[in-house]
C-alpha cells in the first residue's frame, strides 16, 4: 500500500502526515508513506486545497486534516 499526503510542509500537512503514521501502526500495516510538495504533483491528482490524503493513487480526503481513527477507515 502506497499513501501519499499532498501539500506544501505547513501544520495541517504535518499533522495529517503524524495522524496517518499513527494510523498506519496501529493497524499494524506494510504501507509506504510518502510526502508530495511538488505543485504540479499535486493539481495532477485534481487537488484544489491541501492537505490531502491519496492511498494506492485515490483521493480520500482533500483540504482538511483528519484524526487517525477516520484514516483508519480508508486503510
Amino acid at each position: 500500500m502506497i499513501i501519499k499526503i499532498l501539500g506544501s510542509g505547513c501544520t495541517n500537512c504535518k499533522k495529517l502526515e503524524e495522524n496517518t503514521r499513527k494510523a498506519v501502526e496501529e493497524l499494524g500495516l506494510d504501507a509506504t508513506i510518502v510526502k508530495v510538495a511538488d505543485f504540479k504533483d499535486i493539481l495532477s491528482y485534481g487537488v484544489m486545497k491541501t492537505p490531502a490524503l491519496v492511498v494506492d493513487e485515490k483521493v480520500k480526503v482533500m483540504g482538511r486534516v483528519v484524526s487517525s481513527e477516520e484514516i483508519k477507515k480508508y486503510l
